[in-house]
């Protein structure tokens, strides 16, 4: 068992770190298209705040009765079965940390491009990994640090793009359509666009039970774990809401539509060409948090596989600075992969029905574990149980159901993963 070093104010970093990045960043531009107004698109951004929140306090109950590292991978191997925790742990190992990796180092490129770097976005997209990986292989006290500082300089950004759009002159001749209420947002927000929009939304908060998977670190876990998801989580959510609005009220929907770069089209709007370019460029250095702290949970699930899989020992090897260093070059390694081998929006919708399926799992372990121990210690109870999992699992499965319709192929190749993953779960037993 690692020491227990991290306090509340680095396990609440972590789970901004986690969250704000890739997503929020570009998904916008994908929402623009299927819903060209702008209560339903702030809606979105709202209930996906509120829909990881019912997650988080979900999350928080069960880790609070058993905290220790894994997320998932431990939550469900607690809860139902080895298997089931295994699979959740092969789904956080391909899809739920090196896909999102890959994702904010793409993002990371295409920005670093648009800011007139002269490499190859994918190329500074690796040099971006490499960079990341050798600071995990150090000292947890330096990733503490280094997680910390651009976790700040995450979150001051978003505050001064959100205090630019309020005191910036407007640049606009003509007011977005979108801009005024109207009747026919209602029937948006129910629509099958909407479902389709909060797949992206829910990409962006993903992250929101990161200090889950690092509970055998955190000083009284069963007190600051539940903290710091809570904590964070309604963090991230003022912050998206704010941040969304301000794009949606500064910049011409028709630059925004289609892509992936739409911050960077919003701050030139706002603050200039001058401005758009510094503001870019810290748009840029924000997704390096999210990696990090990607890679810094994502380690600790491949640590604790290796904890309890024989055939799998070699993932719970650390080097001289205590670091899981075979681990993290595991999870970089699949990163690269995927970065040279997809594209944006493939592995996002990917990633997402994974990581769905596991979030529903183990969000339903709370329930399941009200029926099975009704009288076993619970020092943080999910308030309002039990409508925070049934909202939860509801809307997962809504959002499910439409991925699933609309990107079969990315579906197929979900249940591929999982089947290759059976196929090392039985290995790795004998």
């Amino acid at each position: 068992m690692p020491p227990r070093t991290i306090a509340l104010p680095a396990a609440v970093a972590l789970v901004i770190a986690n969250m704000v990045g890739t997503g929020v960043f570009t998904s916008l531009g994908f929402q623009v298209p299927a819903l060209p107004a702008v209560v339903p698109i702030l809606s979105l951004w709202v209930v996906g705040g509120i829909v990881s929140l019912c997650g988080a306090l979900c999350y928080a109950e069960v880790v609070a009765m058993r905290p220790r590292s894994g997320g998932e991978y431990h939550l469900l191997r607690e809860a139902y079965h080895p298997l089931a925790g295994f699979l959740a742990g092969w789904i956080s190992l391909v899809a739920g940390f090196a896909a999102p990796m890959a994702l904010a180092a793409m993002a990371f490129g295409k920005y670093m491009t648009g800011l007139g770097c002269p490499y190859d976005g994918k190329l500074v997209a690796t040099v971006v990994i490499v960079f990341i990986v050798a600071v995990h292989l150090a000292h947890l006290g330096v990733v503490e640090k280094v997680l910390g500082g651009l976790t700040l300089l995450k979150v001051g950004l978003i505050l001064a793009f959100i205090a630019g759009a309020l005191i910036a002159v407007d640049r606009r001749m003509v007011p977005e359509p979108g801009l005024t209420p109207k009747l026919a947002d209602l029937k948006m927000v129910f629509s099958g666009s909407f479902a389709q929009s909060l797949v992206y939304v829910m990409y962006a908060y993903t992250g929101w039970n990161g200090a889950a998977y690092i509970a055998s670190e955190v000083r009284d876990p069963q007190r600051n774990v539940p903290r710091a998801l809570i904590l964070g989580t309604v963090t991230v959510m003022a912050l998206y809401v704010g941040l969304n609005a301000a794009i949606l009220y500064r910049a011409p929907w028709s630059e925004l539509s289609g892509k992936v770069e739409v911050a960077l089209v919003a701050a030139t709007v706002i603050f200039g060409e001058r401005g758009g370019w510094w503001m870019g460029g810290l748009i840029s250095l924000g997704l390096l948090s999210m990696i990090a702290g990607l890679t810094w949970a994502g380690s600790r699930v491949n640590q604790r596989i290796g904890q309890d899989f024989p055939g799998l020992s070699l993932l719970a090897k650390t080097n001289s600075q205590g670091a899981p260093h075979l681990a993290v070059l595991l999870q970089a390694s699949l990163a690269l992969i995927m970065l040279h081998t997809g594209s944006f929006d493939e592995v996002l919708n990917y990633v997402e029905a994974l990581l769905l399926v596991c979030s529903i799992l183990a969000v339903g372990a709370v329930i399941w574990l009200r029926i099975r121990d009704p009288d076993a210690p619970r020092p943080f109870r999910t308030p309002l149980y039990p409508f925070p999992p049934l909202i939860f699992i509801a809307t997962s499965f809504w959002m499910l159901y439409e991925l699933t319709q609309q990107r079969p192929v990315e579906s197929l190749w979900g249940l591929v993963t999982i089947a290759v993953g059976l196929g090392v779960y039985g290995v790795s037993r004998r």
